[in-house]
C-alpha cells in the first residue's frame, strides 16, 4: 500500500519532518520494487533466490536510510537525555528489518511481504506515539535540531530521569537546583 506524506505526519521539527517524507518515499520505492510474482524465478535474480536484485538494492537503499534516520534521532534523545524506550524501538525496528532482508536474499520471501504490509501501520503509530512526544519535548526545551544543542540561557536541564523510563507520554522537564 502506498503511504502519502500529509500533514498528520508533520511534527514541526524541518529536519525531523524531512527525514520522514525520506523515508516515506522510501518505503513506497521498496513497495514498488517488489515482484509482481515473487515466486516466479527473475533472470537478475540474487544469489539465485528469484529475488529480483533491484528489489534487494533497494532493500539496501531503504536499510540505510532508516539506520540513518534512526540515528539521528537517537543522537538527539541522546543529548537531551530522553527516554530510552524510543531508541529501544528503533533498535528492534532495524534489527527486524536487516533480519527480513537476509531472509529474502535465502529466498524466504513471506516476511518480506509482511514487512511491506506492516511499515504503513507501524510508521503510522511511531508517529503519532514516540516521534509526537520527542518532536514537543525537542520543542518546549528549544533544543536545536541543526546544531544539536540547547540554548545557552537555558535554566532548566533536560530530563535527568524518568519515572518509567519507557512511559513515553510527553516528558516533564527537570528544574536544576
Amino acid at each position: 500500500m502506498e503511504m502519502k506524506w500529509g500533514e498528520r505526519y508533520a511534527l514541526g521539527i524541518a529536519r525531523m519532518d524531512e527525514t520522514h517524507r525520506e523515508f516515506i518515499d522510501f518505503c513506497n520505492a521498496l513497495t514498488a520494487a517488489w515482484p509482481k510474482n515473487e515466486h516466479a524465478p527473475s533472470e537478475t535474480s540474487a544469489a539465485s533466490n528469484g529475488m529480483p536484485q533491484d528489489f534487494l538494492g533497494q532493500f539496501d537503499a531503504f536499510i540505510e536510510h532508516t539506520a540513518a534516520h534512526f540515528n539521528q534521532e537517537n543522537r538527539w534523545m541522546e543529548a537531551v537525555n530522553f527516554p530510552g524506550c524510543h531508541r529501544e524501538e528503533h533498535d528492534r525496528v532495524l534489527n527486524v528489518v536487516q533480519e527480513v532482508r537476509k531472509r529474502i536474499e535465502k529466498g524466504d520471501f513471506f516476511l518480506g511481504r509482511r514487512l511491506l504490509e506492516e511499515l504503513h501501520p507501524w510508521f503510522d503509530n511511531h508517529i503519532d506515539t514516540m516521534d509526537t512526544a520527542l518532536a514537543f519535548y525537542l520543542k518546549e526545551i528549544g533544543f536545536d535540531t541543526e546544531a544539536g544543542t540547547l540554548p545557552e540561557s537555558r535554566t532548566e536541564t533536560p530530563l535527568t530521569s524518568a519515572h518509567n523510563a519507557c512511559d513515553c507520554a510527553v516528558p516533564q522537564t527537570a528544574k536544576t537546583p
